[in-house]
């Protein structure tokens, strides 16, 4: 079922309902009693105005604003009747209307109370009342006596008065509990279900606006406090005890008319694409003098005692929205007019013609029904926002699901173009890691096997280098050869397995040399940082130490040591050859070594004594 087949049958099904409701009691009335039903439609009555106190035979029902306009007082109604006989079974009193507040008495007996007698503006009985007879109270002859508070503009007075057997007295009070009470209990629920999911749209559904900045939708913010404001109204003629002070609080329930009004009008202008014109800000600034001109005369009608001015000013808030619709109606039949338009001019029209002829019943001629047919018309407005409202969020969402859906596809298409970005970029990235690699095996070998080839040339063209020492010079080559291929196996930061390697290519050459290698090496944990081109430039670093101590230092004895420190680790390569001058080879040589030390970051230490010379490098 489609939403807007759903939220017709919901408001057909609540006419039908509304209108039905006061003949479903019918049936009980078929149920037999054994006594009398008594209806009283006169009254013998004390009125006392101003201080002022006359008897006198009133008809019922008797609404006080009618007959004493702008004014406050009293009244005490006795009605006298006989029965045949006093009877068994529970009586009740159906009273439609008795307000400001009340006392009941039967035959001097308190039935039942509410408010202040003795003081105006503290109570105001708005609802319907059933009062329970006890058995024995009514005898052959009795008198019910009932005093009334009435307040100015408060439709004070009381309705006629029906005394039956309980279920028929129950079966006349039924109907009008439901049309007074049960209806606008119902309203203000629907209304509230409306305001609560306009509230959680507009909380959760962004808006792109007109300058391409995201917000939230006005539509959903307008609609819930619109309904909202209604719900305060509806709920203020179920409530006769409110929170505040009776006048003060009657001020807001004035005000709150003018909200749900005002409110309207905004939801109105944006469903439309009034929004964006001209006569948008004349219209919010007189909604505002509307407002500060409520706030005034509800202030004297209700706190001051002077109802024209409210009455007054409900007419030019009628006015003001009689007009307003009518531009909704003409607006409606133009031709491209939307459903949302013509829905919402319909229910606006339907609302400020019944909101008149309330005007009209409840304040310029007003009767003691007062009942505000405005509270279930306010129902096609409910459901007709309802229905825009979730028409566009319907809207929104498709087109949010037409975006995503595209969003979807473009971003699978970015992806695939990555995919393949991203298999090129490792393609080059291998590629220039091949590179680099190759790069690097020619640079270590022009930079060792080279340099000791051109050495070992340099020293047969001369003619005055001895063999060994070519041979010493060429076994280098070799040896920086094969560390060169060695190191492309090292696993970063991994310096056991460095030196492991280098006494496993360099221990033959010192026992041929004549020199004994002592291992003072411990286990070495890796050493963070240190890459593949570190652990290189390392090697380079202990192999020319150890070169040095084969071809120089004339020593019998080499030690490599390597300790764990808390930074990373500490190397030491000692001879106990004949000593050198430290500062001197610095500036001759060695310079090679010093340059990848701080390259790489390890303090380079070079000690030098006859019997015993040390280079130490601390790595980390």
């Amino acid at each position: 079922m489609s939403l807007r087949r759903w939220c017709h049958r919901c408001w057909l099904g609540l006419v039908l309902w509304l209108a039905l409701m006061p003949f479903t009691p019918l049936m009980a009335l078929t149920a037999q009693a054994q006594g009398p039903t008594l209806i009283f439609q006169t009254a013998q009555a004390e009125i006392t105005v101003q201080g002022q106190t006359k008897q006198q035979q009133v008809s019922l029902p008797y609404l006080w604003d009618r007959e004493h306009p702008a004014q406050s007082g009293w009244m005490v109604f006795e009605l006298r009747f006989s029965l045949a006989a006093p009877p068994l079974e529970p009586y009740g009193l159906t009273i439609p209307k008795i307000s400001n507040g009340y006392s009941v008495y039967l035959n001097g007996v308190l039935l039942d109370r509410f408010g202040d007698l003795t003081r105006h503006d503290r109570a105001d009985a708005k609802l319907p009342r059933l009062i329970a007879v006890p058995s024995g109270a009514l005898q052959a002859t009795n008198v019910l006596r009932l005093m009334v508070g009435a307040d100015v503009g408060r439709q004070g007075g009381l309705s006629t008065v029906t005394l039956a057997p309980m279920a028929l007295a129950r079966a006349a009070y039924t109907p009008v509990w439901r049309w007074r009470v049960l209806g606008p209990q119902m309203v203000a629920i629907f209304s509230a279900l409306v305001g609560l999911i306009g509230l959680l749209l507009w909380l959760t559904q962004p808006a792109v606006r007109a300058d391409g900045t995201v917000g939230h939708d006005a539509v959903y913010l307008y609609g819930s406090l619109a309904e909202f404001c209604w719900v305060f109204r509806v709920a203020d003629s179920l409530l006769e005890s409110p929170p505040l002070p009776l006048p003060w609080w009657s001020v807001l329930s004035a005000l709150s008319l003018w909200g749900w009004s005002s409110l309207t009008v905004l939801f109105c202008i944006e469903v439309v694409g009034w929004g964006q014109s001209r006569r948008l800000s004349g219209m919010q600034l007189w909604l505002g003098v509307l407002g500060l001109l409520g706030l005034g005369a509800a202030v004297a009608a209700r706190v001051y005692g002077w109802p024209p001015a409210l009455t007054v000013w409900y007419g030019l808030l009628g006015l003001t929205f009689l007009l307003f619709s009518l531009a909704l109606v003409w607006q409606a039949l133009q031709r491209g007019a939307g459903i949302n338009s013509r829905l919402l001019a319909f229910a606006i029209l339907v609302n400020v013609l019944i909101g008149l002829v309330d005007l009209y019943q409840l304040r310029v001629n007003p009767s003691m029904d007062g009942r505000s047919s405005l509270y279930y018309s306010s129902v096609l407005f409910g459901l007709v926002a309802a229905l825009i409202v979730l028409r566009r969020f319907s809207s929104v969402s498709r087109q949010a699901q037409h975006l995503m859906g595209n969003l979807n596809s473009l971003v699978q298409h970015k992806e695939q173009a990555l995919s393949i970005s991203y298999e090129r970029l490792e393609q080059v990235a291998r590629e220039q890691a091949r590179s680099g690699e190759r790069s690097r095996i020619l640079r270590d070998m022009h930079d060792g096997v080279g340099s000791h080839i051109s050495i070992a040339i340099q020293q047969l063209q001369s003619g005055g280098a001895r063999g060994d020492e070519v041979l010493h010079t060429l076994r280098d080559s070799l040896d920086q050869l094969k560390l060169a291929i060695d190191a492309m196996h090292l696993p970063p930061g991994d310096i056991t397995a460095l030196l492991a390697n280098l006494r496993y290519r360099l221990e033959p050459r010192l026992k041929a040399c004549g020199i004994e290698l002592e291992w003072a090496v411990d286990a070495l944990e890796p050493v963070a940082g240190f890459d593949a081109g570190a652990m290189r430039q390392l090697q380079f670093m202990l192999l020319e130490a150890i070169s040095n101590v084969m071809q120089h230092a004339q020593a019998s004895q080499l030690r490599i040591e390597a300790q764990q420190t808390p930074q990373g680790a500490r190397i030491g390569v000692v001879d106990n050859g004949r000593g050198f001058d430290a500062g001197q080879v610095a500036r001759r040589g060695l310079r090679l070594m010093q340059e990848r030390a701080q390259a790489v970051g390890v303090q380079l230490q070079i000690h030098s004594l006859a019997g015993r010379s040390v280079v130490e490098l601390n790595l980390g």
